[in-house]
């Protein structure tokens, strides 16, 4: 917790996370302008909100964009916080939280893209079979993801109670073995607008595993809304699999919002 506290107590990257949670997915071009600080001044903040988890970088060609992380502080609030009045505090939050999601967005167009970052103790070569073998997408996402993951092919979101129904389909984009995948997510394909798009990235840093989950161009604040609540229970379970060989005891995605 340490970082994160010492990261959290300068004002200018207290301004710098007020700034990514208004618009996410900035470079440091668009920052310094809407900060009027200097790069070199905002590289270094930034610098340490990443090394603190706060922020992280997802490259785009040569373009560095900045994500903020709210697990850390998530963190914070679970061990400092919640504890002391957890059911009001969750509500109060809760209320919070739609309230601003409204604020932020003022139609479809500027629906933020969504960001969500673990940390696991396996290789890179683990966390890819895991995300692209059918069977174990079927323990620890509630469905099967199918196809032959090579670049324009189709895959499928089947579920596994014998009905064979497919919940969303896509296209791989793109599929780098075992680093990055990308591909088209498509949970209403009888649509005329253009997809969203799933990247995951694989880093590996000695024994762990950075896995970067990214979701860009969500139809709008509802769809944003569910894949906030999705990701991070499809990850955790992912996560409980690849450490401890077993998914978690109960299926994540099925607790409420007012639980977490």
């Amino acid at each position: 917790m340490d970082p994160v506290f010492r990261a959290l107590a300068d004002p200018t990257r207290r301004l710098l996370l007020d700034r990514l949670r208004e618009h996410n997915g900035q470079t440091l071009r668009e920052l310094c302008e809407r900060l009027d600080m200097a790069r070199q001044s905002a590289t270094q903040h930034l610098d340490i909100l990443e090394r603190a988890g706060l922020v992280t970088v997802v490259r785009r060609g040569r373009e560095r964009l900045h994500y903020l992380n709210p697990m850390p502080i998530h963190e914070i609030e679970e061990r400092w916080i919640s504890g002391f009045d957890r059911p009001r505090l969750r509500a109060l939050s809760a209320i919070k939280n739609q309230a601003e999601e409204y604020a932020m967005t003022d139609g479809p167009a500027s629906v933020p893209t969504y960001v969500y970052v673990t940390y696991i103790r396996a290789n890179p070569e683990q966390v890819w079979h895991a995300l692209t073998d059918a069977d174990l997408t079927a323990r620890y996402w509630g469905h099967a993801n199918v196809s032959d993951w090579q670049p324009g092919s189709t895959w499928e979101h089947r579920r596994v109670d014998g009905s064979g129904a497919v919940d969303v389909v896509g296209k791989v984009i793109e599929a780098e073995p075992p680093t990055r995948l990308v591909i088209t997510f498509e949970d209403a394909p009888e649509s005329p607008r253009e997809p969203s798009v799933v990247t995951f990235l694989v880093e590996p840093h000695h024994d762990i595993v950075r896995l970067t989950v990214t979701h860009e161009n969500l139809a709008n604040m509802e769809m944003f809304g569910g894949i906030s609540h999705g990701w991070p229970a499809v990850c955790a379970n992912l996560k409980s699999l690849l450490e401890t060989g077993e998914v978690l005891p109960q299926a994540p995605w099925d607790m409420s919002p007012a639980h977490h």
